[in-house]
């Protein structure tokens, strides 16, 4: 849970950043106020594929003990490559755009690899949010521990 909860806090420092490093690169550059650019996106991005989707993945983790699954490490480190090497390419890309110059398809595909690598992490995660559903569901409501009716 302390990986779950260092992560988001990562996720909310690099959201922020990316918000300030913005609105401080578009007015140093002297970039249109209000023109497009993947850099106005990746705040977006970071603060909900990362810090409030890590949130949600640590109390879903809290009520079915998410970590018991081996699935569940390859999520959190596939998952978190993908929102990160996405977020960087949007980053790339956008910083080109405010400097006046072109992209390349290279930038695209490794995006496109990003959002990939997401996608697999989600699935990873449904994998092992499964099979903690069905492990919570196997034990009786009273707990592991509490006497059957049968016994009283």
């Amino acid at each position: 849970m302390n990986r779950l909860f260092t992560a988001a806090v990562v996720y909310l420092v690099l959201g922020l950043g990316s918000g300030l490093f913005y609105r401080e690169f578009t007015k140093a550059n002297d970039f249109v106020e209000g023109g497009a650019t993947q850099l106005s996106v990746v705040h977006t991005h970071l603060l909900t594929l990362g810090f409030l989707a890590m949130l949600i993945v640590l109390a879903l983790e809290k009520a079915f003990t998410l970590s018991a699954s081996p699935l569940f490490g390859w999520f959190f480190w596939v998952y978190n490559a993908g929102v990160l090497l996405t977020s960087a390419m949007m980053v790339w890309h956008g910083s080109l755009t405010v400097l006046g110059q072109e992209s390349n398809a290279a930038i695209a595909g490794i995006a496109g690899l990003g959002h990939i690598v997401v996608t697999a992490g989600l699935v990873l995660l449904m994998m092992a949010l499964r099979k903690g559903i069905v492990a919570a569901k196997a034990v009786p409501a009273g707990g592991a521990d509490a006497p059957s009716e049968a016994s009283v």
